[in-house]
């Protein structure tokens, strides 16, 4: 079985009640609402990776202002049209809480996203959204001295 580790970066920006998302396809191809980042390159600072990441996927530049905390995830794929042979894989995710500072709302072009937009945060009950929206969201309310919050 394949091993995959893949880290990543992502912020939470919140403002008027409202947080920013991005729009990603799901593996069967449905839209879904996460949160704006992606992978580290290699040699990149996670920092610099959600600097970047929110810049091509949103257009805002952003500062960090905290690191919340780690999400972490592991599932095994058991191969097929997207995954050629079976994966072990593990996400490791740190969430940043940022603001806003410069550029303008755009969607992202031939990237992973297709979509940026702000949404209430009472109304993303609404949203088909990725589980690590939720789990970001408790990172930014509970704000645990540990960097993680209980499953």
């Amino acid at each position: 079985m394949r091993k995959n580790l893949r880290v990543a970066a992502y912020a939470i920006c919140v403002r008027d009640g409202h947080i920013l998302l991005a729009r990603s396809p799901a593996p069967d191809g449905t839209p879904e609402w996460v949160l704006p980042g992606g992978g580290m390159e290699h040699g990149e600072h996670p920092h610099d990776t959600v600097v970047r990441e929110v810049e091509e996927e949103t257009g805002y530049r952003i500062e960090v202002t905290a690191l919340l905390g780690v999400d972490s995830s592991h599932h095994t794929f058991p191969g097929g049209r997207l995954l050629r042979r079976p994966t072990d894989h593990h996400g490791v995710r740190l969430v940043y809480e940022a603001r806003v500072i410069g550029g303008d709302l755009r969607n992202e072009v031939d990237g992973s996203t297709d979509m940026a937009a702000w949404h209430d945060l009472e109304a993303l009950t609404e949203l088909r959204r990725i589980r690590l929206v939720d789990a970001g969201l408790r990172l930014w309310r509970e704000r645990p001295a540990a960097g993680r919050v209980a499953t």
